[in-house]
């Protein structure tokens, strides 16, 4: 297969709104000796790509400036020290930012199989928001099996993959939700229970859940005042896991409550990781969550598509906050594949 040395590709023309998206000839990345390059079917879109866009995110050292933090589609080239991985075959892989794009060069052990069912426009919805749960809830605030999840944003990307992964690894996950919609999507997903904050105590309702106990663990998008609800709602020898803050970047909190619960609190960004980093989560992936997704019975994601060469309605989608799981762009070598 001859690959252009140009491609289109979604840019970022300034900090701004959704408008400032724009299609664009760019250069083919070259792909390194330890990477692979993927002929993109399929984009997931993420809230690091409208901080990126808003001028609030920039792309680490080395990264492409192009939006995307998550692909899927089929490889085209291999490094020359690459191995396990050959021309041809459908994958999903965790990118450093380019993913808006028609080919994007990858670190190897950034890459993953299409489970088996899965298409790739599917696919492209699971990446980020894995690599993103197993790092911090999984490998870094220790889920085992019986523990009760406390999951915010049950009903959009990360939180619908927090439920999945908890319940794969044998944890009960509660599921945070603002509508009757989002409350019967987390069930489907694997939520034992749903708390609607919008006419609930969501600190008093997790507690009446667990007897009150508290909940194992937290797993929060939201923030601000959620925060010091969340450390009411924990256990003791709990944890708290901070991986976005969309409803504020600030909090009032009682520290005498966090030493006398013995609480841990962690955040943590999953672009700058190091790629040995982004491979070890890799690894986890592969080897304790992959053979469930492809089982028959697993809930996929429920997914909203757009043309790549509507990115910019895309964004707006998102900002809404009004959708299902995932939000996903698709290029024409989508339709074919």
């Amino acid at each position: 297969m001859t690959i252009p040395t140009t491609m289109q590709a979604v840019a970022i023309t300034r900090p701004g709104g959704p408008e400032v998206l724009a299609r664009q000839d760019w250069q083919t990345p070259p792909c390194g000796d330890d990477e692979v390059l993927i002929r993109v079917a399929a984009a997931g879109v993420n809230g690091p790509d409208l901080a990126q866009r808003r001028g609030h995110y920039d792309p680490p050292p080395g990264a492409s400036p192009l939006p995307g933090l998550e692909v899927s589609g089929e490889i085209v080239v291999t490094g020359a020290a690459v191995s396990g991985w050959a021309i041809g075959d459908r994958v999903m892989a965790l990118v450093n930012g380019g993913g808006y794009a028609d080919y994007v060069a990858v670190a190897a052990g950034q890459v993953l199989p299409v489970p088996d069912g899965w298409t790739l426009t599917q696919a492209a919805a699971l990446p980020e928001t894995w690599f993103t749960v197993t790092q911090t809830l999984v490998m870094r605030a220790g889920l085992v099996p019986g523990m009760t999840v406390l999951v915010h944003g049950a009903a959009g990307g990360i939180g619908g993959a927090a439920i999945q992964i908890a319940t794969i690894l044998g944890a009960r996950a509660i599921g945070v939700i603002s509508s009757a919609a989002k409350a019967d999507y987390a069930r489907r997903l694997g939520a034992f229970a749903t708390i609607d904050y919008t006419t609930e105590d969501v600190a008093a309702r997790a507690l009446e859940l667990t007897d009150g106990r508290g909940v194992d663990r937290v797993l929060d998008i939201i923030g601000g005042d959620m925060a010091e609800k969340n450390i009411t709602a924990s256990a003791r020898g709990g944890h708290i896991v901070q991986v976005s803050t969309l409803d504020g970047a600030s909090a009032n909190l009682s520290l005498r409550a966090i030493m006398a619960k013995q609480l841990t609190l962690s955040g943590s960004t999953l672009r700058p990781q190091t790629p040995a980093t982004k491979a070890a989560i890799a690894a986890r992936i592969r080897t304790d969550l992959l053979p469930a997704l492809a089982s028959p019975g697993f809930v996929k994601p429920t997914i909203t598509t757009f043309d790549i060469d509507h990115a910019a309605d895309a964004h707006r989608a998102m900002e809404a906050r009004t959708h299902l799981g995932k939000i996903v762009l698709v290029t024409e070598y989508d339709v074919g594949h």
